[in-house]
């Protein structure tokens, strides 16, 4: 390499670490607007969850229309995961993981939902059909009564059966990986 052609490349080099990132003029900051569509998370504790309401019945309808061709009818027997039982198998040689047995917030289960499912179409249910969908799920597996009613106040006051069950390694405790030094 001649020494010009590396005069240039350092030249080169030495303007684009310097230079701002906004110097290239590529793209604009997001929108409030934007950045709400896109900030959908729920918490375990249930912050972000939206507006919106619905029973198990209406959540029985919504899942044999947009559920039932993957999961089986009542959750069981489908081409994909099985959703109900388990319950007491998860020590077992054969644990089967579900959402009644597995899952430790329910507060997960409506973000999941709501954001994957159904396999064909994610993100299409209403928050209304979500909540329903959550509601037929949880009532299928013994954690909410037939007659139950999820919305943004109730859905985290739900006990999930393994909530308990997912212990933390110690290298992972917060106390010790956030500890000021």
């Amino acid at each position: 390499m001649s020494s010009t052609s590396k005069g240039v490349l350092a030249a080169t080099i030495a303007l684009v670490f310097a230079a701002p990132a906004l110097a290239y003029d590529f793209g604009r900051p997001a929108t409030p607007g934007e950045i709400a569509l896109w900030d959908i998370d729920v918490r375990p504790d249930g912050k972000g969850l939206p507006p919106g309401s619905g029973t198990v019945a209406q959540g029985k309808q919504v899942f044999t229309e947009n559920c039932s061709g993957c999961h089986g009818d009542n959750g069981v027997g489908g081409l994909k995961d099985r959703l109900v039982g388990g319950q007491g198998t998860l020590a077992s040689a054969n644990p089967i993981k579900t959402v009644g047995s597995y899952w430790p917030y329910a507060t997960t289960l409506f973000d999941y939902i709501r954001r994957a499912m159904p396999y064909q179409a994610p993100g299409s249910l209403s928050n209304e059909d979500t909540y329903a969908v959550a509601a037929y799920l949880l009532s299928l597996n013994g954690i909410l009564t037939a007659d139950g009613k999820l919305d943004r106040d109730s859905l985290p006051k739900v006990k999930m059966p393994n909530r308990e069950g997912f212990v933390p390694e110690p290298e992972f405790d917060p106390a010790k990986l956030f500890k000021k030094k």
